[in-house]
């Protein structure tokens, strides 16, 4: 496949499975939705895949160095930051803890794209909608009526 096919297929794939945990968020009716989940794979994505290319076009570079893992892990420093400004704690409740984690999850599952893990993001992101959905019912089914304790 050609560099720029390649490049494209990355980006739509990322922008995909982010949209399937969007389309599961949007059918609860939460805040952070399609849109959301689909730009931030298709972000993660794009940085990873910069990246990269930086990495291959300073790589033959006598005295520069560079880290791809640096970007992967300033991604995930910003989506916890993102995150963080989700969550709220409102009348002895907290809200938005699972919007967090999964935007969390959807930025690796970008990360992966743009690393050509196509398998692992695939697989992650079958598992992020069974946990958002399938875990989501059994969880309220097994401790429905038992209030959290919120320390």
């Amino acid at each position: 496949m050609a560099p720029q096919m390649q490049i494209a297929f990355q980006l739509v794939l990322a922008l995909v499975l982010g949209a399937l945990i969007g389309i599961e968020r949007e059918y609860k009716r939460k805040e952070a939705g399609l849109q959301t989940y689909s730009l931030v794979a298709l972000g993660a994505c794009l940085f990873t895949l910069i990246s990269f290319e930086f990495f291959n076009i300073l790589a033959d570079k006598p005295g520069v160095s560079f880290d791809p893992s640096r970007v992967i892990q300033a991604i995930a420093i910003g989506i916890g930051f993102i995150g963080a400004g989700i969550i709220i704690f409102r009348q002895a409740r907290i809200e938005g803890l699972t919007t967090a984690a999964a935007l969390w999850v959807a930025s690796a599952i970008g990360i992966a794209v743009g690393s050509r893990l196509y398998f692992l993001a695939i697989f992650t992101t079958l598992l992020a909608i069974v946990i958002l959905s399938g875990l989501g019912m059994l969880e309220r089914k097994i401790f429905k009526g038992k209030p959290k304790n919120v320390q």
